[in-house]
């Protein structure tokens, strides 16, 4: 591997509705089963609960950055010297968010709140919608930026200006039924912003469907380029530099791309 390379590693499994210490365990159980050289992973979205469809439970189960599920990150995130990423359920006050996560091993933190909660399910009247645009993170010598399931559908919102971005980290709970759209939206994503995509899906099902099967790595082609880790549902995937900056070289799309701002946050 190029020492400018970047190894990142998805992390499905069958989440367990409100249930924080089996599905932090889970983790764990899965992380002592895949070798070292990981420099990201990347866990789904709302992992440590589920989506949760009440505001009673909403409010049980959310937590701020200082309480278990983003301090057992952190831990995780020193003992791989690797960065985490994935959503988890946040209280700020008496309000609820989707909030999505980068947290280094050396201490860094990022965080991103969903901008586009499913207005076909209850996610939009339980929590608040994100004000921030997705943010691009510095990391190992790569910029990696942020977006939750239902984002990818707004290409303005994942739009990549500037060719700011070289890879998009987008946790999800994406169930089969709409499992065409999930993939070729991220196809589309990655040849569009020229940059690799990582779909980290849950897997499992739960009352809106089944989701096995659906976590993806695709090059700035769209091309897949993931492969399963041993025996375990995980999958992984080193992504090669060198190719990124050939076709952006030889195909400049963002050259050519129309600069805006987007101004109803």
């Amino acid at each position: 591997m190029n020492s400018s390379d970047l190894t990142v590693t998805v992390l499905p499994f069958e989440i367990a509705w409100s249930d924080r210490d089996y599905n932090l365990r889970k983790v764990e159980e899965m992380l002592g089963k895949i070798p070292d050289g990981t420099d990201i992973f990347v866990l789904p979205e709302l992992f440590s609960t589920g989506f949760i469809s009440d505001h009673e439970t909403v409010a049980e189960m959310a937590e701020t950055t200082s309480e278990t599920t983003i301090e057992t990150v952190r831990s995780w995130a020193r003992q791989r010297n690797a960065a985490f990423a994935g959503s988890f359920l946040c209280r700020v006050g008496s309000r609820f968010y989707n909030r999505a996560f980068f947290i280094e091993p050396g201490g860094d933190e990022v965080y991103y709140d969903k901008r586009h909660l499913f207005s076909i399910s209850p996610e939009n009247k339980l929590l608040q919608a994100g004000r921030e645009r997705c943010p691009v993170i510095r990391f190992r010598g790569w910029n990696v930026s942020l977006a939750v399931c239902y984002d990818i559908r707004f290409p303005v919102w994942c739009r990549n200006v500037g060719m700011l971005y070289e890879v998009m980290l987008v946790p999800a709970n994406w169930p089969e039924a709409r499992a065409y759209a999930w993939k070729h939206l991220l196809i589309g994503r990655s040849i569009e912003n020229e940059a690799y995509y990582v779909g980290a899906n849950r897997g499992g099902s739960d009352d809106y469907g089944r989701y096995d099967n659906l976590s993806f790595i695709f090059d700035p082609a769209g091309r897949p380029v993931g492969t399963s880790v041993g025996e375990t549902c995980a999958i992984t995937a080193t992504l090669d530099r060198k190719l990124l900056e050939e076709m952006r070289r030889k195909l400049p799309v963002g050259a050519d791309a129309e600069n805006f701002d987007i101004c109803d946050l």
